[in-house]
């Protein structure tokens, strides 16, 4: 997909996290924009070190210098710290200016209420792997952003991965199931490696062998074309180890908790957007 983005163009991090590093390595490495094109902002300086001497990307201790005749201006930060930042910046931002939250829970709404009236906001929905190019991100338009701001906004995040547009009223759910995801095949990766070393494999092998298990299973997934229960039920012989273990499983609720857990992470995204109603609003 072609983006509407010239090489002339200024887009600056505000935030210099590990996404805003995993996209400013993937853009660079797409051939998007170039370094001196990109800017990031962060009060920890040393970030800001590494990300001139990793990428030659420009770095800025303070907000307002950062974001100073920026096209797009992609907001890194944590949810809890959105409100003071959208009103630091909000009169600092040039007319025209596409703004890209990837904050969970963050509404665009909620957003476009501290801006300054008419600017143009993305929503978007990230995940750690985006780090090794194999992210999945989703997007959303504000009610004022332009199919070209989707493709741009497209385009840049193809450059770590897979993009999927939805409703907004979807990202609270994509925030618990995609955004939060590693997270919980980090967690199945630790109790596997655990129960490894538990039955006396050394670190090493127990490492091995989880890894290569969960890549096989996602592989299979992705590749043989069935829903993971037709899988599971295959990989599953009566009276068998697996069918020992999926006993234990199904005793002790996994399931029910493991889509609790979700759910409560699907609270947790729409608890941050409802923390900045009273927060004081511009007007538009």
């Amino acid at each position: 997909m072609n983006a509407p983005i010239s090489q002339e163009w200024i887009m600056t991090f505000v935030g210099a996290g590990n996404m805003a590093e995993a996209l400013v390595h993937g853009i660079i490495r797409a051939k998007l924009l170039s370094s001196p094109c990109l800017r990031v902002t962060d009060t920890n300086r040393r970030r800001l070190d590494h990300f001139q001497a990793t990428f030659g990307v420009t770095g800025f201790e303070r907000n307002a210098d950062g974001i100073r005749g920026a096209q797009v201006v992609v907001l890194a930060v944590k949810p809890q710290v959105m409100a003071g930042v959208l009103k630091e910046i909000g009169a600092q931002l040039a007319p025209g200016t596409l703004v890209v939250s990837i904050a969970a829970g963050v509404s665009t709404h909620r957003m476009q209420q501290q801006l300054p009236a008419g600017m143009r906001v993305v929503r978007v929905m990230p995940n750690m792997p985006a780090l090794t190019g194999a992210g999945v991100s989703v997007y959303c338009l504000g009610k004022r952003a332009s199919e070209d701001d989707a493709r741009l906004v497209e385009s840049l995040f193809q450059s770590v991965g897979v993009v999927v547009r939805l409703d907004e009223k979807h990202l609270d759910a994509v925030t618990a199931l995609s955004g939060s995801g590693p997270a919980y095949v980090f967690f199945l990766a630790e109790f596997m490696m655990q129960a490894g070393y538990e039955m006396g494999l050394d670190h090493a092998t127990a490492k091995t062998l989880t890894l290569g298990t969960i890549r096989g299973a996602a592989r299979l997934l992705e590749e043989m074309g069935q829903e993971p229960e037709e899988l599971r039920q295959r990989v599953t012989s009566k009276g068998g180890t697996t069918a020992a273990a999926m006993d234990v499983l199904e005793t002790g609720r996994v399931k029910e908790i493991f889509i609790k857990a979700i759910r409560a992470a699907q609270k947790r995204s729409r608890e941050l957007s409802e923390e900045m109603v009273n927060v004081p609003r511009n007007a538009g």
